[in-house]
């Protein structure tokens, strides 16, 4: 199965960093829309990502015109505080994209107008106005691994200086 992370002009390296290593470590491929606020090489992207960045499929576009018109038809969850659908409650087909907006604004809000039954959002308390970046990423790809059984990830680990749980999966 095959899961999609596409974030809008994201502006801060260590949030794209820590995102390319949830993605890595989930084998979810990531898309990043341009402009970005930072250079692809910045120091501080690659410290986030730690050594993951060879497990990591990537591709980048040139604006959210490049990316419909590249991936037509895409089945697309635009996460954002301005849904009115929890996250939980939307069934991820098998090859769908998850959108994140930038860190300061979020995602265009004529497009959230254009694909508000495709909208999403994280609950929080009212006086919160979002949460970080990564973090929102974060659950929202492991909400879809779990409805899809976690697929292809080791889903045991075991202690290494005893021998309890070794190749033992989970319940």
């Amino acid at each position: 199965m095959t899961l999609n992370v596409v974030l809008v002009e994201p502006e801060i390296p260590q949030n794209t960093g820590n995102i390319a290593r949830t993605c890595a470590a989930t084998g979810t491929r990531l898309h990043i829309i341009r402009p970005m606020g930072f250079e692809i090489d910045d120091r501080k992207l690659k410290r986030a990502g730690l050594d993951y960045w060879h497990l990591l499929d990537i591709t980048y576009y040139d604006g959210l015109d490049d990316f419909f018109e590249k991936n037509p038809g895409a089945s697309c969850f635009f996460f954002t505080t301005k849904a009115s659908k929890v996250y939980s409650q939307a069934e991820y087909p098998d090859g769908c994209y998850l959108f994140f907006g930038k860190e300061t604004k979020g995602l265009p809000e004529s497009l959230l107008a254009e694909k508000y039954d495709s909208c999403v959002r994280l609950p929080m308390v009212e006086e919160a106005r979002s949460l970080n970046l990564s973090n929102t990423v974060a659950v929202g790809v492991f909400e879809v691994m779990r409805q899809w059984g976690f697929p292809q990830l080791k889903n045991y680990g075991h202690l290494r200086e005893y021998d309890i749980g070794k190749g033992q999966p989970g319940p």
